[in-house]
């Protein structure tokens, strides 16, 4: 397994690599300025399962707003960086606990000596991120398009100009909105370094498009031994990508807990309204920190058959609805107390 044998990273508190869990990012949408709304994002995200934070640093005021945060956050703080080395300089100062910076757009060598420098000093990790939309023309030219090849050799090119200089407490992003091609340069760059690679599927679109990209993409990565770090990138509240990224680890049997939701689809004998209870399920079992499996079946005709797989679960009928435990039948219900019965069940599991 590749991620069992990369260099480990401390980020904050946070260790990724070297067999380290697989940790879950997301990025702020907020402006980094307003203090008040990015901490209280933050700490949504953090109650969600967030285990890194990404904000952006624009400007001398967000570099800024990095160390009243860091006061209010309990995750570590990635300040990204784009264009302007002095904006990475000002964020480690301001005690980013990592820099997210593409080395080709920041300026000529000796800015990328100052933010190495910088980092150095403090120990900072830099996260050298390449994404496809970029790609050097030069690469472009010599691989006839945008191509796994071209992404993997410009970012080793940069890690290699950090290295150079000393310093090799790095991370690797290479990302493509082309699931494919992000795929494939995941595997060419796993063959050629042992930094550890945060992984995503960029630009991947809204909230349905998206998670469809970003569950293949990563689902192929990470099934290979690949990636200690992810970000699922959707247009939308990024809460949802703390949902998605641990929906992902869970099913591929990379991370443990949280109840998990399974339901059938709806059909001529459904007499209940399924889509809506599936989604009050599934919402309400968000906080409650148990380890099971908890089944939502729309009839009682093969619902507590399909439900015996599960460690509880309700079945509908024609307005009422069973509880089923452990495959056996508990109670018969109204519809309108299937709900609260579950929750009540959970709240008092024993194990």
């Amino acid at each position: 397994m590749y991620r069992d044998h990369t260099k480990v990273v401390k980020i904050g508190d946070c260790a990724i690599g070297g067999g380290n869990p697989i940790k879950i990012q997301s990025m702020t949408n907020t402006k980094t300025e307003d203090v008040q709304a990015t901490v209280a994002q933050i700490r949504r995200l953090e109650a969600a399962g967030c285990e890194i934070i990404r904000c952006t640093v624009p400007t001398i005021e967000a570099a800024k707003a990095v160390a009243e945060i860091k006061k209010q956050i309990s995750i570590p703080l990635v300040a990204d960086i784009h264009f302007d080395y002095r904006m990475a300089i000002a964020a480690i100062e301001n005690g980013a606990d990592k820099i997210r910076i593409n080395p080709g757009n920041i300026g000529g060598a000796d800015r990328v000596r100052a933010v190495v420098d910088a980092a150095r000093e403090r120990n900072v990790p830099i996260r050298v991120g390449v994404n496809s939309g970029s790609l050097e023309k030069e690469l472009v030219a010599k691989y006839h398009g945008v191509t796994a090849e071209g992404l993997v050799e410009s970012a080793l090119d940069k890690v290699h100009m950090i290295e150079e200089q000393g310093y090799d407490n790095l991370v690797i992003s290479i990302k493509s909105s082309d699931v494919m091609m992000c795929v494939r340069a995941h595997e060419l760059i796993a063959e050629k370094t042992n930094y550890p690679l945060h992984v995503g599927i960029t630009e991947a679109g809204t909230l349905l498009s998206g998670n469809i990209k970003s569950a293949i993409g990563l689902g192929l990565i990470l099934s290979q031994g690949i990636g200690d770090t992810i970000r699922v990138s959707l247009t939308g509240d990024p809460a949802e990508e703390i949902k998605s990224a641990k929906l992902i680890l869970r099913t591929l049997g990379l991370r443990k807990g949280g109840i998990e939701v399974v339901s059938c689809p709806t059909c001529g004998r459904t007499s209940i309204d399924l889509i809506g209870l599936a989604n009050q399920v599934e919402n309400m079992v968000a906080d409650i920190p148990l380890d099971i499996k908890v089944a939502v079946m729309g009839c009682v005709v093969n619902g507590p058959g399909e439900a015996r797989e599960a460690d509880i679960g309700i079945a509908g009928g024609k307005g009422e609805g069973l509880l089923i435990k452990k495959g056996e039948v508990v109670k018969k219900l109204p519809e309108s107390e299937l709900l609260g019965a579950l929750r009540e069940e959970l709240l008092n599991w024993e194990k």
